[in-house]
């Protein structure tokens, strides 16, 4: 209470009992760093019709100058929700729109994307490995690999131990981290042997994998947004794929599922991150998953803000510059009426943000 952060060419230089007359007044509200969601589909949206699109392709009904508008849209909104740091998991569209918010050219949160998807169809081992290498070469942040099937079909392990194996593997030569979609208890086990720097989803998980995850260090990142983001949108999503009755049903029968293999994590002192899984629908929405954590999850809402700040850093290997407020660290802030140690709802009411020391909204 009563400080005064200074920040100079981006960065906090100096934290200190306020004692200037502000050149941006925060008083009465809360202020932390900025929030951290570690897995979005950045570039997926909505097209005219209302109907679900990763992207142009065969059947898209989209150019490829709208799907970079809509990603660009979709930027705006996550960095308006009070996210200055995305992880993006993964499309090529991610890398030119990271590049283009680098460059200042366009608003949006600092983006972390694998530019591909590397899954069972990927081909061979040494074919995997060979995509790894292209995509560093093409500038990918990490590698995001499918050991199993959605929770659509059942989370079943699709990948074999070869193929996660030298996805990992390779990842690791490579200096990249490598974030593992799991649902059943085989696949994120592989995963983890491999070597992985964090399993997604989980839901599936048994408390023998939790274990295994907190003994290696591997971060844990279950998430509720994205089946409750699928629920209330079904009729834009149903029909396409493996988006129909019986997903639906699936995706319902999981959320309790998601909040048990949460509350098993944290008692066995799991390293959990906040992603939400954004998809269209959710980009702009990412804050719903701190209130779920609190509500369904039974965290206590320091533990859920962590997760999408400090902790979220540090799994993306960026403790050093985002995720606290500290001199040296990046000016990433955002502020809300009220205070969301008493009221996590609080989180809906983003009136500041701040990233790399630009002020993008303040909304008194």
């Amino acid at each position: 209470k009563n400080q005064e952060i200074i920040v100079e060419a981006g960065r906090i230089t100096r934290i200190a009992d306020a004692k200037q007359k502000p050149t941006v007044d925060l008083s009465g509200l809360t202020v932390m760093p900025g929030w951290i969601d570690t897995h979005v589909h950045i570039t997926w949206y909505f097209n005219k019709d209302g109907r679900y699109e990763t992207g142009p392709g065969r059947g898209s009904k989209t150019t490829p100058a709208q799907a970079v508008l809509y990603g660009a849209a979709n930027a705006y909104a996550t960095l308006m929700g009070g996210f200055t740091t995305v992880q993006s998991v993964g499309a090529p569209l991610d890398g030119d729109l990271r590049d283009m918010i680098n460059a200042g050219a366009i608003p949006g949160p600092r983006i972390l994307t694998s530019l591909i998807q590397i899954s069972e169809r990927s081909g061979t081992p040494e074919q995997i490995r060979a995509s790894v290498q292209k995509a560093k070469t093409d500038g990918a942040d990490l590698v995001k690999l499918f050991a199993t099937a959605s929770i659509r079909d059942g989370g079943k392990m699709t990948a074999t131990v070869e193929q996660i194996n030298a996805a990992c593997g390779e990842a690791k030569a490579q200096r990249l981290r490598a974030i593992v979609h799991a649902h059943a208890a085989d696949g994120a086990r592989a995963a983890i042997l491999a070597g992985c720097t964090a399993i997604e989803h989980g839901t599936f998980l048994d408390d023998a994998t939790l274990q295994l995850m907190a003994q290696r260090g591997v971060y844990f990142d279950p998430n509720f947004l994205v089946l409750h983001n699928y629920l209330d949108n079904q009729p834009k999503f149903l029909g396409i794929g493996n988006y129909n009755e019986e997903g639906f049903a699936a995706m319902e029968k999981g959320l309790p599922l998601v909040a048990d293999v949460y509350k098993r994590a944290r008692k066995l002192h799991l390293k959990i991150v906040l992603g939400t899984d954004a998809v269209a629908g959710a980009h702009g929405r990412n804050a719903e998953e701190f209130i779920y954590r609190v509500k369904d999850g039974g965290d206590t809402p320091m533990e859920a803000l962590m997760s999408g700040t400090s902790v979220a850093a540090e799994s993306l290997g960026m403790a050093d510059r985002i995720g606290s407020i500290a001199a040296g660290m990046e000016a990433d802030l955002v502020a809300v009426e009220g205070n969301p140690l008493d009221d996590i709802t609080a989180v809906r009411r983003v009136v500041f943000v701040m990233r790399h020391g630009q002020i993008y909204k303040n909304n008194r």
